[in-house]
């Protein structure tokens, strides 16, 4: 896959603001719950790039194979545990709002796990990796997270 165009060339200020909101956010939580909401999310929208991305970087925080690998089903999974698991139904009411507007049980499960404060990050991530995976997927971006790190 070849990139249509280079976001960072083509608009680096703004890109430049736009990586510093991803740090952030990504920093606002527990690294190991930010991992799981960037690759669920990434997972529903199809984003290979990102799915490629962040698992690599779960499992270098030490995140397992196991839970990596039964995320898809992570309802039906018994090893997330229900702070995850309201992160999770969160995340995919809000990446799927397109299909409806039944995100009521899934905040509710929110509310229960997280402060006002934490909610307000935990959307704001969800927001911020959605956005990269609309960036990825349609200007074919392909980054290897062991280039990156470089």
């Amino acid at each position: 896959m070849t990139a249509k165009l280079d976001v960072f060339a083509a608009a680096p200020a703004l890109m430049k603001k736009w990586m510093a909101v991803s740090v952030d956010a990504a920093a606002s939580l527990e690294p190991s719950l930010i991992e799981l909401v960037k690759i669920r999310s990434s997972q529903i929208n199809a984003c290979a790039n990102c799915i490629n991305m962040h698992t690599q970087e779960a499992r270098a925080k030490g995140e397992t194979e196991q839970r990596i690998y039964l995320l898809s089903a992570w309802r039906e999974a018994p090893c997330y545990s229900d702070r995850e698991r309201a992160a999770l139904g969160w995340t995919e009411a809000l990446t799927r709002l397109s299909q409806g507007h039944g995100h009521a049980d899934a905040y509710a499960a929110l509310a229960a796990q997280f402060t006002e404060e934490e909610q307000v990050k935990l959307t704001l991530m969800i927001n911020v990796i959605n956005g990269w995976n609309r960036l990825a997927i349609g200007f074919d971006l392909w980054i290897e997270p062991a280039v990156q790190a470089a």
